[in-house]
């Protein structure tokens, strides 16, 4: 592995914290005081995820790999179920499905992080292990300061212990010409031939996003760039950054530190202003320590996403055992504070993914890590099952609050995909105004999950296609407007495009199904949404799965497998 042990471990959760700018507030998370240390004896299990990770309660936001084990480190609420008091919890994994939860590593204990231990990551130096970088808050203004941990016991496999020495901490104060309040998220560091290290850290200047570099030898005396590797105009705090290279061809992963002409680079941010994530393929010139996204990466809020749902403040590491990167991210709630708190959890992790550049250059792929399938339990199938318009089918004998559904839809004809209007650019009003009930050409077909028995309540995740001038256009949806019938819910229209070849006339589609989470990827993670659904009537038992067409072009289901999926061992 070379010098990239460095680069074998991360943390990938990444939280806001309020931060005080020109004399606004700007917060991405909102301060609840009378709700932020009320925890509860009881924990409702209604609805709560069976196989994606939750600490036993209360708030959380979500790894690394170091001798055999995966830690996972996250922002943990111990005392509640909202925003506050916020410290690393850490959980530990030999699959990255089945955890077990450790004391917290890190809380508020120096003066240089009073006010908060915020996000960060972790990289492994040759020859000394691993080292926490994170944001600290120095002051009740949100000043914010980069600062370092290690493990007190280096040889303790969990790491369970984290020391934040005095020397150098911090190790990063703003300098004269950056917002100490908006100054935050460090990324992994990479390390290169002239003999530094190099890391991000998120910023802007005035409402342009920055990801400024800096640069150190020894890991603590590090001095910024003249230039930031990275901004954009127009898009507000970059929060979350993360930097890496991806191979052009292939699907294994590459070590943080690698460059070369046979790669790409790929850079993350999470915008506050949307509370989405967008990413960028592009060039990486080490010489210049700039980089610019190819001209088929839109740099801004139009751009590509890991995932168009409720998707935030992720990270992706290098694994070095299956040689592969994994990408990771924090599934934000749908649900009220108050609901938040009565039920005594709030916030899960999506199921780790394995990343990769798609073959085209153009965009990345994602597909949940192959770990996830030791859970499938009883499975279903359903071949050649023909669909007519306003035809549903029931996929049986599974339990559908907790299913892997795999699903392949096949058509005979584009002909009737409707003419699309080049107006139509957000993904998300064109999926509000054409729901899985409009009647189209070519679709909507896809799957209706959480399903209650009278279809009071479903989520439909489904495909629509449309007919420009020189292509054909692929909606993917996953609409959580019907998926409850409590009102006060967050329940949006999410949406994305789908770049994919239809000269087979094909579509896939994968759904992890889990009581409150509908996490999917179409055209084989290409498009992917998850949404967070809080139905009241399809729950456990009285849950059902369907797979339907609402369109007027016949659709078949070439094939349909279906999994109950096991609960995994958590904490």
């Amino acid at each position: 592995m070379g010098l990239s042990n460095s680069l074998t471990l991360i943390v990938v959760w990444c939280l806001c914290v309020m931060i005080c700018n020109n004399g606004d507030v700007e917060a991405f998370h909102g301060i609840y005081p009378r709700l932020q240390s009320i925890s509860v004896r009881y924990v409702s299990k209604l609805q709560r995820t069976g196989y994606h990770f939750q600490p036993r309660r209360n708030w959380i936001n979500g790894p690394m790999y170091y001798n055999g084990i995966y830690h996972l480190f996250y922002q943990y609420n111990p005392k509640g179920a909202v925003w506050g008091n916020i410290v690393w919890g850490h959980s530990v994994s030999k699959d990255l499905i089945n955890w077990k939860q450790l004391e917290d590593a890190l809380y508020p204990s120096k003066p240089f992080d009073k006010f908060g231990c915020w996000s960060g990551s972790v990289t492994i130096l040759p020859g000394k292990g691993p080292v926490i970088l994170y944001t600290g808050v120095v002051d009740e203004r949100s000043n914010e300061v980069q600062c370092y941990a290690i493990p007190e016991n280096a040889s303790d496999p969990f790491l369970r212990k984290w020391a934040k020495p005095d020397a150098f901490n911090p190790i990063v104060v703003a300098g004269h010409d950056i917002n100490g309040s908006v100054f935050r998220d460090p990324t992994t560091a990479w390390w290169s031939k002239d003999g530094h290290w190099r890391m991000l850290i998120g910023g802007k200047r005035n409402d342009r996003g920055m990801a400024f570099l800096y640069r150190s030898k020894d890991f603590v005396r590090w001095i910024q760039a003249k230039h930031p590797i990275h901004s954009a105009a127009s898009t507000g705090m970059w929060e979350c950054p993360d930097f890496y290279p991806v191979s052009l061809k292939g699907k294994n992963g590459l070590d943080t530190s690698m460059v070369g002409n046979k790669v790409k680079h790929v850079l993350k941010n999470s915008l506050d202003k949307t509370r989405y994530e967008y990413y960028t393929v592009g060039t990486y010139f080490r010489s210049k320590d700039k980089y610019i996204p190819d001209n088929t990466s839109e740099d801004g809020w139009g751009g590509l996403r890991y995932d168009y749902g409720n998707f935030y403040a992720s990270k992706s590491f290098f694994d070095p055992s299956k040689n592969r990167r994994i990408l990771w991210g924090w599934a934000n709630e749908s649900d009220s504070k108050e609901d938040d708190v009565k039920k005594g959890w709030a916030g899960i992790q999506a199921i780790p993914r394995t990343v990769w550049l798609d073959s085209s250059g153009r965009q990345l792929v994602q597909w949940p890590v192959e770990e996830l399938n030791s859970l499938r339990e009883k499975e279903v199938n359903i071949s050649n099952q023909k669909l007519k318009k306003g035809h549903y089918v029931e996929v049986k004998g599974i339990t559908a609050a907790q299913a892997d559904v795999e699903v392949t839809f096949s058509f005979s004809s584009l002909d009737k995909a409707e003419t699309f209007d080049s107006r139509w650019v957000n993904a998300e009003d064109l999926c509000m105004q054409r729901g899985s009930k409009v009647q189209g050409g070519l679709g909507p077909f896809g799957i209706l999950a959480l399903t209650s028995k009278k279809l009071e309540e479903f989520t439909p995740v489904f495909f629509r296609i449309f007919k420009a001038p020189t292509k054909h256009v692929v909606l993917m949806c996953s609409d959580a407007r019907s998926s409850s019938m409590k009102r006060e819910l967050y329940k949006p229209s999410f949406a994305g495009f789908v770049d994919v070849d239809l000269s087979y006339k094909k579509l896939s589609l994968r759904s992890l199904i889990d009581h409150s989470v509908v996490e999917s990827f179409g055209a084989g993670g290409k498009t992917n949404i998850l949404s967070r659904v809080y139905p009241t009537l399809a729950i456990n038992k009285k849950a059902h799965l369907f797979v339907f067409n609402n369109g007027t072009e016949q659709i078949t289901v070439e094939n349909l497998k279906a999994w109950s999926m096991k609960s995994a061992r958590r904490n």
